[in-house]
Formats: structure tokens, C-alpha cells, sequence
């Protein structure tokens, strides 16, 4: 249990230097803004108090909005992936259940189910990220462009990642 929390609390902060750090400063055009901090509320265990969810959104949200000059617009984004993300995880769900401990990764459920669950997160993250952002309808199309390519931007860094720095557990 501890060794999850730590865990955690290093895959925030991680997430979080990753996303200033590097990928704020690199120019990738004027559509393409991937935001790989939302691998952190992505793959928290399945058993994730709500409240608990929400809040630590909301931190991840307001932290990276002092680092971007947003306002407010991350964390709002952010809390609204966490709100959705227990709905999310109830559509996909198995017919027996998540396992308990899991975490909902492309090594324990697949990458089908795992695009399907982090992609309808991601893409209502960039939808009410890049939309309060612009906050008028007359870039409605040219916004909803930037969430496509943004959001496949986002899911292929969240994919590799994945890939990168998750490995299965031994089966004992």
C-alpha cells in the first residue's frame, strides 16, 4: 500500500517536471499541445477514492496552471477528467471486475481497452482545456482541429510511456 502511494507521489511530480520542463519548451506548431500530465489521473489504481481523485486533480491542474499562466484552466480540466474518469472506468468495465491493486495500464487490460479509456479522457480534457482557452465560438473549428491533434499527440506520449516505465507483475 505505502510502496503504491510513493509511487504515486513520484509519478506526479515527475509527470509534472516532464510536461514544464521539456515538453512546454518544445515547439511543436500552433495545434499541437501535448499534455502528458494526464497519464497521472489516467493510471491511478482503480480503487482511488473519489474524493481523493478530485483533489489531487485539482493539484496536478493548479500546478501546472502556475507554470503555464492559465488561470484555472488546467485544474477545471483536470477535475472534470477525475469527476468522468469513474463512469469511464464502469463502461469498460469486465464482466468480473478490475482486480484489486491494478492499475489501469495497457499491461493489464490491453491497448484496445486502454485507448478507448484514456482516449475518451483525453480528448474531454483537451475539449474543455483548449475551448475555455479560446472562449468564443468563432474559432470553433480551428479550436476543435487543435483537440484532434492534440489529443493523438497526448495518447502517443501516454502509449509510449507506458510502454517505457510500466512492466507487469511477476504472477507469483
Amino acid at each position: 500500500m505505502t510502496n503504491t502511494i510513493l509511487r504515486n507521489i513520484i509519478r506526479f511530480f515527475v509527470l509534472i517536471f516532464v510536461q514544464v520542463l521539456i515538453i512546454k519548451n518544445i515547439e511543436l506548431g500552433r495545434f499541437i499541445n501535448p499534455f502528458l500530465y494526464v497519464l497521472f489521473i489516467i493510471i491511478l489504481p482503480f480503487e482511488t477514492p473519489k474524493w481523493l481523485l478530485l483533489v489531487t486533480s485539482f493539484i496536478l491542474g493548479i500546478t501546472i496552471d502556475t507554470f503555464y499562466d492559465t488561470a484555472g484552466m488546467h485544474a477545471a480540466a483536470c477535475v472534470l477528467m477525475a469527476y468522468i474518469r469513474p463512469g469511464v472506468l464502469k463502461l469498460f468495465s469486465p464482466r468480473d471486475g478490475y482486480e484489486f491493486g491494478t492499475q489501469p495500464t495497457i499491461q493489464y487490460l490491453g491497448i484496445p481497452w486502454f485507448l478507448s479509456y484514456a482516449g475518451i479522457l483525453v480528448v474531454l480534457h483537451h475539449l474543455v482545456l483548449f475551448y475555455i482557452e479560446i472562449f468564443r465560438f468563432s474559432e470553433f473549428f480551428s479550436t476543435f482541429f487543435r483537440v484532434i491533434v492534440s489529443s493523438i499527440a497526448t495518447l502517443l506520449l501516454v502509449v509510449v510511456s507506458q510502454y517505457l516505465f510500466h512492466r507487469k507483475k511477476e504472477q507469483e
